[in-house]
């Protein structure tokens, strides 16, 4: 949309404007008229006075009777009281330290009064009600209407109330020049769309329900337009870029690998994988989705990759999230190459934490092409790090880092590297076409042969006994000669859990307070801690004589690795630990896994944290302890999961609940969705048929020369996008 860019402060006042940047990230007229009312109250049914139920929001006509100011007892401030009647019973209109209003609520004056009746003293009251004057005569039906006029509620906070922004809104419509509608005239008499600048003021002043909903509707099949358009762009430049031609040798590396492996190649990971050759030879940057089950194999396809690119002399450098899951890659591809391929293929792990002679090392190994496949988390982004050529870029849960890093190791390659992308959470198809349109889309849902399924259950803090059996079922499983995982949402008791609700974890039931701000409710208990936990469990009866350690996020590189290295050489029986575990760790004979605090986790970072037993050919087990209440929906999230392996179920209720992040890439998903009005899965039918008609335009229309709107406010997107990388 061609929305005004201009500054709010300079509409709207500096307060005001610095308020709404402040509290809600609106500093443009475009933020605040895409800032759209959540949802819409209207002042209620007319109600005679003797009728008015306690509690319940409601519409009178009423004169003024009386007008008065107290003081406040115990503290400043005053108490203005407006005493109101229909003629036929009264009620008190209160107002605090807002005396001014007196000098227009005067005795004898008429209007209508909206607001949540209450009881004080035994008297009605409406507190801060609001409320319209009226002449000496009003008519029926001008009362009626006002009284059904629908209110915009927006998403406010305590210090930006839906109240001032209704005032903002007002404030730029009323300057608010014409606005260019970007949509083809023929699309929006195909789907009896609203102009755009009708749309945009019917949503936020809304004259009956009949236009707010015409306005949504309009505004919906906007955003399902540019979404899809800028995709398609992308993708069509993408088409156009050139890149280097990356083709496995015969008895290359590729080859003598395939035929060394002690294993055939699932039917999955053979199709995906010549998916990605043919990409890798095409000439242009390959840009792939690889998703898939967890234990699904995608980190050998992605390895096969590797190989084809070191087949033609090119480095790849596989990106991770973290410093344990860097190592555990590491350690994993130099397993699965074999120990003399790794040495020939300079196999390299750079990470932020290195010692300075390991890094020097490294980085020379890289700078020199020694090193053809490199491992690494965020540190392969820096300043310092450089390829000789670099052909292909691994990112492991892509998720987790924002698009300016991933852009910034793309752009350390002399030619556009081929990306593969790749993400253990199963993704919908439709999310997949929607956020991920500018990529081709690869699907592993085989899992390998021998991999066990994994038996999931609930257990709630009201079932003592089951509790008690848990660790007695841990110490069975490390008595067959197995071992487990404990997890634990906090580190320590000084931990609040910010960081797992930052990271996917769901507050619990979500309420609203007066401003529409979103509160978490405190939980029942303090939530499990891993090192306190750790003790617990070593003086636990059932446990004893079983080596127990932690692993978290605070301890340092060198301690996690050595955590990591001893529970894998099975030196540690039960390792606990926070999330930092939830992806990419391989432990074999890790059979057992106890959730702690089940409810406080995200939907995929259940599906994750369990994916990670089961893995060695023997059956895995995941007990899920929670506080969460009966009926409550953070119980039934947790249900959700025990009840289905099926990631690509539960996918879906993973998105119902933590919403599609920035699909356009401006931001990172998890938290706030760059979608407005538009939803993924509700939607599904619209964005689908809205991406055909976008395709037919660029089929008939490549450079966008006939539909110069569209094109306009594409550069504006990838300029707003450009300037966020910028500023990165």
């Amino acid at each position: 949309m061609l929305l005004p860019t201009t500054n709010l402060d300079r509409l709207l006042g500096d307060k005001t404007a610095k308020s709404l940047a402040k509290n809600l990230g609106l500093r443009t007229v475009a933020d605040l008229l895409q800032h759209y009312p959540r949802r819409y109250s209207s002042r209620g049914e007319l109600t005679p006075i003797s009728e008015i139920p306690i509690g319940e929001s409601v519409t009178i006509i009423a004169d003024v009777v009386d007008v008065y100011e107290r003081r406040m007892k115990g503290k400043a401030g005053s108490i203005l009281e407006v005493k109101i009647t229909d003629g036929h019973g009264f009620v008190t209109a209160t107002f605090f330290n807002q005396a001014w209003r007196a000098q227009k609520l005067k005795t004898g004056a008429r209007g209508l009064w909206a607001g949540k009746i209450g009881s004080y003293n035994g008297k009605l009251q409406l507190s801060h009600p609001d409320y319209e004057l009226f002449g000496d005569e009003i008519e029926d039906d001008v009362a009626k209407a006002w009284a059904e006029l629908p209110i915009p509620i927006y998403p406010a906070s305590s210090t930006c109330t839906t109240w001032m922004l209704q005032r903002a809104v007002k404030v730029i419509l009323d300057v608010l020049e014409p606005i260019q509608d970007e949509v083809p005239e023929e699309l929006k008499v195909k789907h009896e769309l609203l102009n755009l600048e009708d749309a945009i003021r019917k949503i936020h002043q809304p004259a009956n329900m009949a236009d707010w909903q015409a306005a949504r509707d309009t505004l919906r099949y906007h955003e399902a337009f540019l979404l899809q358009a800028a995709l398609l762009k992308r993708r069509t430049e993408n088409q156009h870029q050139q890149s280097a031609v990356r083709v496995a040798k015969e008895n290359g590396y590729l080859t003598n690998f395939d035929k060394a492996l002690p294993f055939t190649l699932t039917n999955g990971q053979v199709v995906v994988g010549n998916e990605i050759a043919t990409d890798l030879a095409s000439g242009h940057p390959m840009n792939r989705l690889l998703q898939g089950e967890v234990g699904s194999g995608k980190t050998l396809v992605a390895v096969r990759a590797m190989l084809s690119v070191a087949d033609s002399g090119g480095q790849s450098a596989l990106l991770a999230p973290t410093e344990v899951l860097a190592a555990q890659h590491f350690r994993s591809i130099e397993k699965t190459l074999g120990s003399e391929l790794a040495k020939q293929l300079g196999l390299t792990l750079l990470t932020g934490q290195l010692n300075t002679a390991d890094r020097k090392s490294a980085m020379l190994a890289m700078v020199s092409g020694k090193a053809q496949i490199i491992v690494g988390t965020h540190a392969l982004i820096a300043d310092k790090v450089e390829f000789v050529d670099l052909g292909l870029i691994v990112i492991d849960e892509q998720h987790r880092f924002g698009v300016e890093q991933r852009e910034a190791l793309r752009l350390k390659g002399k030619q556009p590297p081929h990306v593969l992308t790749m993400t253990a959470t199963p993704i919908p198809r439709t999310l997949a076409v929607t956020v991920f349109g500018d990529l081709d889309v690869s699907v592993l849902s085989e899992l390998p042969q021998g991999r066990q399924a994994i038996t999931s259950h609930v257990i709630t803090d009201n079932q003592p006994q089951l509790v008690a059996r848990v660790w007695q079922r841990v110490a069975e499983e490390v008595g067959l000669g197995r071992q487990a995982f404990v997890i634990c949402p906090r580190i320590d008791d000084a931990d609040d859990g910010t960081d797992l609700l930052l990271t996917g974890g769901i507050p619990d039931e979500q309420e609203f307070v007066e401003g529409e701000e979103l509160i978490p409710p405190k939980p029942k208990r303090p939530l499990a801690a891993a090192l306190s936990v750790t003790e617990a469990l070593k003086s636990n009866p059932a446990l004893k004589n079983l080596k127990i350690a932690v692993l978290h996020g605070r301890q340092s590189s060198e301690e996690k690795s050595d955590v990591m290295a001893r529970f894998t050489n099975q030196e540690i029986d039960v390792l606990v630990s926070t999330t930092v575990i939830e992806v990419g760790v391989d432990i074999p004979n890790a059979t057992t896994m106890v959730i702690l605090d089940a409810d406080r986790f995200g939907v995929s970072q259940l599906h994750q944290l369990r994916g990670r037993v089961g893995r060695g050919g023997l059956p895995g087990l995941c007990l899920m302890l929670t506080s969460a209440e009966e009926g409550s929906l953070a119980l039934e999230r947790v249900k959700a999961v025990v009840e289905t392996t099926d990631g690509f179920k539960l996918s879906e209720i993973d998105l119902e609940l933590r919403r599609e992040g920035d699909v356009l890439g401006a931001s990172q998903s998890g938290g706030k969705s760059s979608l407005k009005l538009l939803r993924v899965l509700k939607d599904s039918a619209l964005i689908q048929e809205v991406r055909t008609e976008v395709a037919e335009i660029f089929l008939g229309d490549p450079t966008l020369e006939k539909h110069p709107l569209v094109a306009e406010t594409l550069i504006q997107l990838d300029k707003a996008r450009q300037d966020f990388l910028a500023k990165a």
